[in-house]
C-alpha cells in the first residue's frame, strides 16, 4: 500500500514536472522526425560549411579588435623585446587618451548596429558579412601605416577606430540574417554557437599571436597580419556562402528540401524601417531581457578582451610574452563550454525535457553566475596561479550565455532576429565606453582593477536577475503578425503626404495667432477711444482744422487739437 502510494506520488511530480518544462515536447518531437536528409559527414553539409568559414570570420575580426589592446604595451611603455632588446616609448599618451583611442572603435560598432539589422533583414545577409570584415581587414592596415606619423595623425587614426567599428558593427546582425535562412529550428543552438565561437577563438589566438608579433617583430606587425588575413577570408566567403539555399551554387537536393521545408518561407519583401513594428519591439520586456543581457555581457567581455594582458602585467606581474601564452586558456575553455552548451540546449529541446524558455533561462543563469563569482573573486586575489585559475573559469562559464540570451532573437520573433540582433548589440556595444573608466581607474593605479572587478560582477547579476524575470522562449504576437508590405513609391507619397499635412497645420497655427495678437493690440491700445454715439458717424474739424490720422483707424474718427508748439514753429525758409 505504502509502495504504491509512494510510486502514484513520484507520478504525480514527475508529470507536474514535464508539463512544466516540456510544453512543447510532441510538437518538437514531430519537427524532429518528421523529415530527415540524408546521413553524411557534417562538414559535407552546406550549412555546416557556411558555420565553420563564419566562426574563422569572426576569429579574424575579433583577432583585428585584439591588436590594439596588445600593441599598446610597447607603444606607450618603456619595452624589452623578446631578443633583450629595450625600445623607448614611442607614444606619449595619457590614460584618458589611450582609453579615448580604444573607445572611438565601440561608437562605430553601436552606431552600426540597428542600420545594419534592417540591411541583413531586407538584403542579402552573407554579403553585408563579407563586406563588413574585408572593409575592416583594410582599415586595419591602413591603422598601422597611419600611427607611423604620430601625433599628427592621432585623430585621424580615431576616425579609423571608429569607421572599423562601423565595418565589424554588422557581423553579428549579418550572421543572424544568415541563419534566418540556413538555420533549421532545432539546430539553431548548435550552428549558432558553432559560429559565434570564433570570437572567442579569435580572442584566444589572437592575443598571444599579437604578443607574440609585438615581442618578436614591431608593435605594427599584429595590425599587418590580421589585415592580410581577412582580405584572403572575404575571397573564400564568396565562394561558399550562398543568399538562401535554394539559390545555391553546389547544395545537394536533399539537403535543400530539408532546410526550405523546416524553414519554411522568409518574407523580406518590401520591408522599410516604417513598416517594422518598432513599437511593439522597443516596449517588449522579452526585448529589453536579451538587450541588458547584451550590456552586461558586453561589458565583462570588453574588459578582459583590451585589459586581460595589462592587468597580469600591472597587478600579477606576469611578462607579456608568457601572458600572451597564458591568454588562451581562458577562451579556450569558453570555446569548450560554449560549444557544449549548444548541444546541450539543443538535445533538451528537441527530447522534450524542458521548455525553450527554461532551457533559455538555466544556461543564462549558468553563464552569468560563475562569472560574477569569479570576478568577485578577483577582486582581493593577489597570487597569480589562483587569479589566473578564477580568470580561465570565468570566461569559461560565460560560454554558456551564447546559448541563452544570444539566441532567444529567434525563438521570440525569427522574422525579426537581425533586426533585434542589431538593436541589442548597438544598445550593448555602449558598454564598450566602459574603457574609459577602466584605464581612469587603473592607469598607474594597480589597485583600482579590485573595483573595475566587482563593477563588473554587479552588472553580471542585474542581467541574471532581469532575464530571469522578463525572458520570453515562444514567438512574440507582435511577431506573429503578417508584416506590412509597402513600396518605395507608396512610402514617398505618404510621408509627402504627412508633410503637406504638417505644413497646412502649422500655417493655420500661424495664423490664428497672429489675428489674435492684432486684437489683444487693438483693445490695449491707449489711443483707441470709443466715439460716442451723436458723433458716431460724423467728424467735426477742429478749430484749426486738423484730424489726427491715428485715430482715424476702424473708421471711427476724433478731433485732435493741434500742438501750440506747433503755431510757433520757426524754420530757416524765408517766408513767401
Amino acid at each position: 500500500m505504502a509502495s504504491r502510494t509512494l510510486k502514484k506520488s513520484a507520478s504525480a511530480i514527475s508529470d507536474t514536472l514535464r508539463r512544466t518544462f516540456s510544453t512543447k515536447t510532441w510538437e518538437h518531437r514531430e519537427q524532429l522526425h518528421t523529415l530527415q536528409e540524408d546521413n553524411k559527414f557534417f562538414l559535407k553539409k552546406v550549412r555546416w560549411q557556411i558555420a565553420f568559414l563564419a566562426h574563422i570570420g569572426f576569429a579574424i575580426s575579433f583577432g583585428i579588435r585584439s591588436n590594439f589592446g596588445v600593441a599598446k604595451n610597447r607603444m606607450v611603455n618603456n619595452f624589452t623585446d623578446a631578443y633583450g632588446e629595450v625600445h623607448e616609448k614611442e607614444f606619449f599618451w595619457t590614460g584618458t587618451e589611450v582609453g579615448m583611442m580604444e573607445s572611438s572603435f565601440f561608437y562605430g560598432y553601436a552606431a552600426s548596429q540597428i542600420p545594419a539589422g534592417v540591411l541583413a533583414a531586407k538584403f542579402s545577409p552573407n554579403k553585408l558579412f563579407m563586406l563588413g570584415i574585408l572593409v575592416a581587414a583594410i582599415l586595419n592596415v591602413l591603422t598601422a601605416v597611419s600611427l607611423k606619423f604620430h601625433p599628427f595623425t592621432d585623430i585621424f587614426v580615431m576616425c579609423i577606430q571608429t569607421a572599423q567599428g562601423l565595418a565589424l558593427g554588422v557581423c553579428y546582425p549579418a550572421m543572424h540574417g544568415v541563419w534566418k535562412f540556413w538555420a533549421p529550428p532545432l539546430e539553431r543552438s548548435k550552428l549558432a554557437t558553432t559560429t559565434f565561437t570564433g570570437a572567442s577563438i579569435g580572442v584566444m589566438v589572437g592575443l598571444p599571436a599579437s604578443a607574440y608579433l609585438v615581442s618578436h617583430f614591431h608593435w605594427s606587425a599584429p595590425f599587418h597580419v590580421f589585415g592580410v588575413l581577412g582580405i584572403i577570408w572575404a575571397f573564400a566567403w564568396m565562394y561558399v556562402a550562398g543568399d538562401s539555399p535554394a539559390t545555391h551554387r553546389y547544395i545537394a537536393e536533399d539537403e535543400k528540401k530539408f532546410i526550405t521545408d523546416k524553414v519554411g518561407t522568409v518574407a523580406v519583401k518590401n520591408m522599410t524601417l516604417t513598416t517594422l513594428p518598432w513599437r511593439d519591439m522597443m516596449t517588449s520586456t522579452a526585448v529589453w531581457a536579451i538587450i541588458i543581457c547584451s550590456f552586461c555581457r558586453s561589458w565583462s567581455f570588453f574588459l578582459l578582451l583590451g585589459n586581460q594582458l595589462t592587468y597580469m602585467k600591472d597587478v600579477l606581474h606576469i611578462d607579456i610574452k608568457n601572458s600572451g601564452l597564458i591568454a588562451i586558456f581562458p577562451q579556450l575553455g569558453m570555446c569548450i563550454v560554449t560549444l557544449s552548451s549548444g548541444q546541450l540546449s539543443d538535445y533538451l529541446r528537441s527530447s522534450g525535457k524542458m521548455s525553450t524558455e527554461a532551457v533559455r533561462k538555466s544556461v543564462n543563469t549558468f553563464g552569468f553566475g560563475v562569472e560574477a563569482i569569479m570576478l568577485g573573486c578577483l577582486a582581493f586575489i593577489r597570487d597569480p596561479v589562483i587569479a589566473v585559475t578564477c580568470l580561465i573559469i570565468a570566461c569559461s562559464g560565460a560560454g554558456a550565455v551564447l546559448s541563452g540570451f544570444n539566441v532567444n532573437h529567434f525563438d521570440i520573433a525569427p522574422r525579426y532576429a537581425p533586426i533585434l540582433m542589431g538593436i541589442s548589440n548597438g544598445l550593448g556595444a555602449i558598454a564598450g565606453v566602459g574603457g574609459i573608466a577602466t584605464n581612469s581607474m587603473t592607469f598607474e593605479n594597480p589597485d583600482g582593477w579590485k573595483w573595475v572587478f566587482l563593477l563588473a560582477m554587479s552588472i553580471d547579476i542585474c542581467g541574471i536577475i532581469f532575464f530571469l524575470v522578463f525572458a520570453k522562449g515562444d514567438v512574440l504576437p507582435w511577431a506573429r503578425e503578417p508584416e506590412k508590405e509597402e513600396t518605395f513609391n507608396e512610402f514617398v507619397r505618404r510621408m509627402s503626404t504627412m508633410v503637406r499635412s504638417l505644413s497646412k497645420r502649422t500655417r493655420s497655427r500661424s495664423t490664428d495667432t497672429n489675428y489674435a495678437k492684432m486684437e489683444e493690440e487693438r483693445v490695449n491700445s491707449s489711443e483707441m477711444k470709443a466715439c460716442s454715439k451723436a458723433t458716431e458717424n460724423e467728424v467735426s474739424p477742429s478749430e484749426d482744422g486738423v484730424l489726427n490720422e491715428t485715430q482715424a483707424v476702424g473708421g471711427n474718427l476724433e478731433v485732435v487739437p493741434e500742438e501750440p508748439s506747433q503755431k510757433n514753429l520757426k524754420t530757416d525758409r524765408p517766408e513767401v
